[in-house]
């Protein structure tokens, strides 16, 4: 009985350090001036939950990944660009059947600019997802280094350099051939743990469909009573299909806590550079549309070498 009271009390604080961390850093979000002040990045607005529906665009058809998408421009003064995003994507899907690591992984580079724009609390995904990001990158300077019999090169500061990863060529060009070379060297093992490049971008994957499914929920309209889910209800239903089947109860908490501290829909309106749900719309669906396409082929071939389900 003791144990028992010992262990609810220490769930208990646990819980209430986590809560105070949490409002801590959500109160950053938190508008400081009045109404007239809000709709900056560090002060949105926190009356967009409930609108009535706007009038559509002119009715058409989406852009299609392979045309210019006249809609997406340049937001200044941000790091994430929706452009550059658009243009990675496009870049991966230059070999048929295949995906191109070099340029997916720059749409990774754009994707988690945009997560660090969210906020503090995101970095519990962000730094994971950045952490994949380089190893497959250190995986292939390996390989390639490896391949010619010298150490790839580096910059003062130590870290790689682009035009060292050796992605351009060699067998972490793509996916199918990093699929095929890891596979040879016996380096993706199917029963336990390692450090391959395709169990890596394995868990890049299922991210990808985290934020496809975000991104969708953001294109919808309101609901009968004009109310837009926000964007905290949003990740979660994302994370519930995408992610949580693949994370230990723990994680799947403290994801509650990063969801709670997320900011409202006009924020996420603002990192693509439009200011009403009416011109977010066909942005989001020809940026929805482009990560589809890409997460369609790299489901096909992991599904085709039994690499969805890599522990």
């Amino acid at each position: 009985m003791v144990f028992l009271r010992r262990t609810m009390l220490l769930r208990f604080l646990l819980m209430s350090a986590m809560l105070a961390l949490l409002l801590f850093i959500s109160s950053l979000w938190l508008p400081h001036g009045g109404v007239r002040d809000c709709g900056g990045p560090w002060q949105p607005c926190l009356s967009f939950d409930k609108q009535m529906p706007e009038p559509p665009l002119a009715p058409g058809e989406w852009v299609e990944l392979n045309k210019a998408p006249p809609l997406i421009k340049d937001c200044p003064g941000q790091s994430f660009q929706a452009r550059l995003l658009l243009q990675y994507l496009k870049s991966s899907l230059t070999d048929t059947d295949d995906v191109l690591l070099e340029p997916y992984l720059q749409s990774w580079d754009q994707l988690l600019k945009f997560m660090e724009s969210l906020g503090t609390m995101v970095s519990l995904f962000s730094q994971k997802v950045k952490e994949k990001v380089v190893l497959i990158r250190e995986l292939s300077l390996k390989h390639s280094a490896e391949a010619h019999g010298k150490r790839g090169l580096s910059d003062r500061t130590g870290l790689q350099t682009p035009e060292s990863f050796g992605l351009q060529r060699g067998a972490y060009r793509s996916l199918q051939s990093m699929v095929k070379a890891e596979l040879k060297e016996g380096v993706v093992d199917f029963s336990r743990r390692t450090d391959s490049g395709c169990r890596t971008l394995l868990r890049l994957h299922r991210s990808l469909l985290w934020l496809k499914l975000m991104l969708e929920g953001l294109a919808e309209g309101p609901d009968a009573d004009g109310r837009y889910k926000t964007p905290g209800e949003l990740s979660r239903d994302a994370y519930k299909v995408a992610l949580a089947p693949h994370h230990p109860w723990m994680l799947r908490q403290a994801a509650e806590f990063v969801f709670l501290a997320l900011p409202e829909r006009r924020y996420f309106l603002q990192l693509v550079c439009v200011q009403s749900q009416r011109e977010a719309t066909p942005v989001l669906h020809i940026i929805i549309n482009a990560l589809k396409l890409v997460h369609t082929q790299t489901q096909r071939i992991l599904d085709e070498h039994d690499m969805l389900e890599l522990p």
